[in-house]
């Protein structure tokens, strides 16, 4: 049977040793849902989406990141694009409304507006393909972007895809013009997923203090004041390292 070297970090090695977890198993079914989610991604690529439903292979995203894909399918038809694109996909995610990518973005104060006036400005003014023009398909940097997805929602021990990994997903393709604008607006790859597992933790906080009567009245205002509660640490201990480093400079 052919091996695949894994390299962990020092620490994790050693736990791993003193509790003789299964790695080689746990690493097997790790890779094989990763290999099952990325397939599925790539057969949506290559085919022309079903307008009915595109996300009829991606039966491991969530609900609401399978209505943003569809969206971005929608929007990028409704412009005559010759391909879906990550601009599409992150149109199709301020069209939802209502995902937790949006909380992120406004927790690390990126106005959700702000994304939407800078996609307006690559909209052409008009469809630049005729009404029967070669059927959508998804162009290669928003394939990767749910590929990334993918990568981000396993490395993170998600059993699904959310928004949340979508975003971080379009963040870390380097071609599309969706991860350009969210790049060029602060979202570094680093902090918003910190953000990320800031709001999973946010979100379980405030069901664990009760405070459902809160996020059920303004469920955004609750839920980005525990993802700014919860990444106060980092943000205090960045501070200190830039002021560390200005002073080794000065």
């Amino acid at each position: 049977m052919p091996k695949i070297n894994v390299y962990l970090p020092d620490e994790l090695a050693e736990a791993v040793k003193e509790t003789g977890v299964p790695v080689s198993a746990i690493c097997q079914r790790a890779l094989e849902q990763a290999v099952r989610r990325v397939t599925a991604i790539r057969e949506t690529a290559l085919g022309a989406p079903d307008l009915d439903d595109p996300t009829a292979r991606l039966t491991h995203f969530t609900a609401r990141a399978r209505a943003v894909i569809k969206l971005a399918v929608e929007q990028a038809g409704a412009a005559g694009a010759t391909e879906v694109g990550t601009e599409h996909l992150l149109g199709g995610m301020l069209a939802e409304g209502g995902n937790l990518a949006l909380h992120i973005l406004r927790a690390v104060e990126i106005d959700p507006g702000h994304v939407r006036r800078e996609l307006d400005r690559l909209a052409p003014g008009e469809p630049s393909t005729p009404p029967d023009a070669s059927p959508l398909r998804f162009g290669r940097p928003a394939a990767g972007a749910l590929e990334l997805a993918v990568t981000e929602a396993t490395g993170m021990g998600h059993n699904y895809v959310g928004c949340e990994h979508l975003l971080l997903g379009l963040i870390a393709e380097p071609d599309g013009a969706g991860g350009q604008i969210l790049r060029s607006l602060g979202a570094e790859p680093r902090l918003t997923r910190r953000a990320v597992t800031a709001a999973l933790a946010g979100y379980v906080h405030l069901r664990a203090q009760g405070q459902a009567g809160d996020a059920l009245a303004d469920p955004a205002a609750a839920l980005s004041a525990a993802i700014r509660r919860e990444l106060e640490p980092i943000v205090r201990r960045l501070e200190r390292l830039e002021e560390q480093a200005g002073r080794g400079g000065e």
